[in-house]
């Protein structure tokens, strides 16, 4: 009977969500995409560093 409960209050929960619309969608998805590109170039150059650095000595 809880099981029941459960899957009926996710059922209400799930009609009171606001979903993205297509714009949002790919403003947020291209935001994450550049966001990464740029962490990915970041630490690239400090890896480049500290190898370099302990190749140096």
């Amino acid at each position: 009977m809880k099981l029941i409960n459960f899957f009926k209050s996710v059922g209400t929960e799930m009609k009171l969500v606001v979903w993205p619309n297509k714009h949002q969608t790919r403003i947020d998805t291209s935001t994450v995409v550049g966001m990464s590109v740029v962490f990915a170039i970041f630490f690239a150059i400090i890896d480049w560093a500290i190898q370099s650095g302990l190749t140096f000595i």
